[in-house]
């Protein structure tokens, strides 16, 4: 029987894996509710960055060998920039794993260049693991083709000095893109919805969108006035927060917050949480905050939302916990439909905010009345080639979708992005949507 010593690196890191997700597992069945809030948050935290560290260790050994060891024996191997080389790929490969923990040291009103320096490293090696895995499963199919799955040569090894060079090169423009796309400005996509039973006195009501801003990290007080000033620009009747405002407690970001006070919408302004608020684990504070700035949570009720020419003329406009509040056993928070869509007939226009497309599948699945449906969380994939799970691990991905005859689900591709400050494939987006009567 092998012993854990003799095991090789990459098998070790996937043992060390297993061992931290067993952890939090046990973490969000057995502790959670013995912890307080503070302990568990960053317990669960750590954890997180933990795991993802142990994940990314195989990959990271891959990329040291790729593009290290593999020229250890030419000549280039003893040359004061070959030095460099090696010295460059163990910083990027350090600041690629400190991602993770600068949610627990690192956040403030504006983000440290750290923090920007190390996500934008992690989303490069994204890339780069990607590449890397394509280009060698290429090189493998070539080989067995071709019946050279044995034979060297001179041949054999240009090849596989090629793949590491072409796979960097790739990776850095395509990290060159994805910055530059993401440092624009969103972009403001407005989307004619009709709305059945919605009044005709309401036809025509202006709803903004706003999802996944995740202030943090890499997203401060600066990035959120800009969004800010571009809702105000649009004077939408009703603004709404539909998860995933913040990564970070409220106390310790409050000064980042404070341009959302400026949001004046007289219909109101309504916020619906993400999973990432759960990751928090301050969302009674968050609650708290935003109903300071004249933000009300819709924590699994409604609202009716008043034609301003005849009061008998409204909407029911929902709100439902996300999902990942039952997932950590978050208490006194979880997906409710029913409590949410309490008084909401179907004699009236129901709009839902959940903040998951999974969510708005199993509210349909329930309540197959809901007029309109709007989500995020899938930030439209956000970076290649991240795009394909996404697209494949939600019911609805990105951008409009009709459900029967009068049902519409729409998944915003977030307002900024989570952490990596990149884009590539998706775009950030505020959406403007008209609601049209029938």
């Amino acid at each position: 029987m092998i012993s854990f010593k003799q095991l090789p690196i990459e098998a070790k890191a996937a043992v060390a894996a297993g061992v931290v997700f067993f952890s939090m597992m046990l973490s969000r069945t057995y502790l959670a509710e013995k912890l307080d809030f503070r302990t568990r948050r960053w317990l669960l935290r750590l954890q997180m960055a933990l795991f993802a560290n142990t994940l990314m260790l195989m990959g990271s050994l891959h990329v040291w060998r790729s593009t290290v060891t593999t020229f250890t024996r030419s000549s280039a191997a003893s040359t004061f920039c070959f030095m460099l080389w090696k010295i460059a790929v163990f910083m990027f490969l350090a600041l690629a794993h400190s991602s993770f923990f600068t949610l627990l040291f690192l956040v403030a009103e504006e983000p440290y260049f750290f923090s920007l320096a190390a996500y934008t490293c992690l989303g490069a090696y994204i890339i780069l693991i990607f590449f890397l895995f394509t280009l060698g499963s290429v090189e493998q199919a070539y080989k067995f083709l071709a019946g050279r799955g044995t034979k060297g040569g001179t041949g054999n090894k240009n090849r596989t000095a090629l793949k590491p060079v072409l796979a960097v090169l790739l990776t850095v423009v395509l990290t060159v893109v994805g910055l530059l796309n993401a440092s624009q400005p969103p972009t403001v996509n407005s989307v004619e919805i009709p709305v059945h039973k919605l009044p005709s006195t309401m036809n025509n009501l202006k709803v903004v969108l706003l999802s996944d801003i995740h202030l943090g990290p890499t997203v401060g007080k600066t990035k959120l006035a800009m969004i800010v000033r571009m809702v105000k620009a649009l004077k939408p009747d009703v603004t709404v927060i539909v998860g995933d405002l913040s990564d970070a407690e409220a106390k310790i970001i409050r000064p980042a917050v404070e341009p959302l006070g400026e949001l004046d919408s007289p219909l109101g302004t309504y916020f619906v949480t993400g999973n990432h608020e759960y990751y928090t684990s301050d969302v009674s504070n968050w609650f708290e905050l935003l109903k300071s700035f004249n933000i009300q949570p819709l924590h699994n009720e409604n609202v009716k939302i008043v034609s301003p020419e005849s009061t008998s003329d409204w909407f029911c406009l929902a709100g439902v916990d996300d999902i990942e509040a039952d997932v950590l056993r978050y208490s006194g928070h979880g997906m409710d439909l029913k409590k949410a869509l309490r008084g909401c007939s179907s004699e009236h226009a129901i709009v839902l905010l959940a903040h998951q497309p999974i969510a708005a599948k199993w509210a349909l699945q329930e309540r197959p009345d809901i007029n309109l449906i709007l989500s995020g969380h899938t930030h439209g994939g956000q970076i290649f080639p991240l795009n394909a799970g996404a697209y494949l691990l939600n019911p609805f991905f990105v951008g409009l979708y009709q459900v029967g005859q009068n049902t519409f689900v729409y998944v915003s591709p977030g307002t900024m992005y989570y952490g990596i400050p990149m884009r590539l494939g998706s775009r950030a987006e505020i959406t403007e949507i008209i609601l049209r009567s029938p």
